[in-house]
């Protein structure tokens, strides 16, 4: 009896804490403004977009090559002769130069950008799908750990029950001590889960703030419901989806800038044409614009020897791209291969709900048989606490299943590419 009266303070005490728990300010949050909050606020994103913005410079940089350059020189000197005194010196001059001709190299360069501008693009569509994936995680274990306190909390209320219906058998002579020590310590058990599921839950709060890119945490819920918002159940062609796939994207780009590195190498033995003019003058006047020099003409400059440079960056240039082709190949596999296994895992979550469902429906409908027949004498402690059980793993396990399907979803539209901004299909 003792310890069934310093169970029933524990748990009075859990429940007066729940109870209290509304009055702190928890802001609720539904998948939708997890998934805009997300988008603006996540480091990792911001990281993407940033690589995005190098690439972008790198091919303003690049393609500035092929534009005319123009340069100004303005000088001034003074110069001491023994025994004459100082003289001074003046000079300005305005220099133009425009390449004409160097065997595509620039071109080559620029299309080499071009595609390394295309792959941090699908990095960042890669790493949005990343993180849609760990916030889609983290907003799913919040939704459990919510549920799985109501649900501790209704099995501990059932178990304390159960202790009450077994007292008064044991003291009326109809059970023995066995039994109820047994309900005793099936109560304590609850009790724990209680306490347990309330840690699992800050614990799940924590790591969705963190997944919203939060850097200050405070208490919130999850709102929504154990559903897939994927409609279809015939299986897609996976071919196409796995060459839409971001990373299957960046690869390609990849491969296709490594092919115009090498083009760019092999057209640096290339001459190059220069087109050049300069305006100026050297006087020892001060700034006397009353006349200038001239000169314009054209400039030829071709590689002769560079101790095999050129030839080494050639070789390394066609063993990237090479590397790069065989990468592609690969993270096609790669993808495919997911794409199979997710889509596989969620079909088979989806069923299992259904399954899970169907057995706490029975599991319901049993104990609610059994206490009534254990309450009249017509079956054993040991009979009826095997059903009773076995309610408890049920529910367990369906609100299991109701997670691992939204996992398995959230998995399935990673595989596919899917971020922050695609649609859940």
């Amino acid at each position: 009896m003792a310890l069934f009266m310093k169970s029933k303070i524990y748990l009075l005490a859990l429940l007066f804490s729940l109870v209290t728990l509304p009055l702190y300010a928890v802001e609720s949050l539904t998948w939708q403004q997890c998934v805009g909050e997300t988008r603006k606020a996540h480091p990792d994103l911001a990281s993407a977009l940033a690589l995005l913005q190098q690439a972008e410079a790198d091919k303003r940089i690049i393609g500035g090559g092929a534009l005319p350059k123009l340069s100004l020189g303005l000088s001034s000197q003074e110069r001491g002769v023994a025994n004459a005194g100082t003289s001074s010196l003046f000079a300005y001059s305005l220099s133009a130069q425009q390449l004409l001709y160097d065997g595509s190299k620039i071109s080559s360069q620029v299309a080499s950008t071009r595609e390394a501008f295309k792959a941090a693009q699908n990095n960042y569509s890669a790493v949005s799908a990343n993180v849609r994936f760990a916030l889609k995680s983290a907003f799913t274990a919040l939704l459990k750990a919510q549920n799985l306190v109501g649900l501790t909390g209704e099995i501990a209320e059932r178990r304390q029950k159960n202790v009450r219906l077994i007292t008064l058998r044991y003291q009326g002579g109809r059970e023995n001590i066995g039994s109820l020590r047994q309900a005793e310590a099936d109560l304590s058990q609850a009790t724990f889960e209680v306490a347990q599921a309330e840690r699992g839950l800050e614990l799940a709060r924590t790591a969705l703030a963190s997944a919203l890119g939060r850097d200050l945490h405070y208490p919130i819920t999850a709102k929504g419901a154990f559903t897939s918002s994927i409609l279809i159940a015939q299986k897609p062609d996976l071919a196409p989806l796995a060459k839409n796939h971001p990373l299957y994207q960046q690869l390609d780009a990849g491969s296709r800038a490594a092919q115009y590195d090498l083009d760019a190498a092999r057209n640096a033995f290339s001459p190059q044409l220069y087109l050049t003019s300069s305006v100026g003058r050297s006087t020892p006047d001060h700034w006397a614009f009353n006349g200038v020099d001239w000169s314009a003409g054209v400039t030829l400059s071709l590689p002769m020897y560079e101790g095999g440079i050129g030839g080494g960056r050639v070789a390394k240039a066609k063993a990237v791209a090479q590397q790069r082709n065989a990468q592609l190949k690969s993270g096609y596999l790669q993808i495919l291969d997911v794409l199979e296994q997710s889509w596989k895992d969620f079909q088979d979550a989806r069923q299992m709900v259904v399954v899970r469902k169907k057995f706490l429906d029975a599991a319901v409908e049993r104990a609610t048989i059994a206490t009534a027949q254990y309450s009249n004498g017509l079956i054993s402690f040991n009979d009826w606490v095997v059903i009773e059980d076995k309610l408890v793993s049920t529910k367990k396990e369906y609100l299991n299943a109701g997670a691992g399907m939204l996992i398995a979803e959230a998995q399935w539209i990673q595989s596919k590419g899917g971020g922050l901004d695609g649609q859940e299909e």
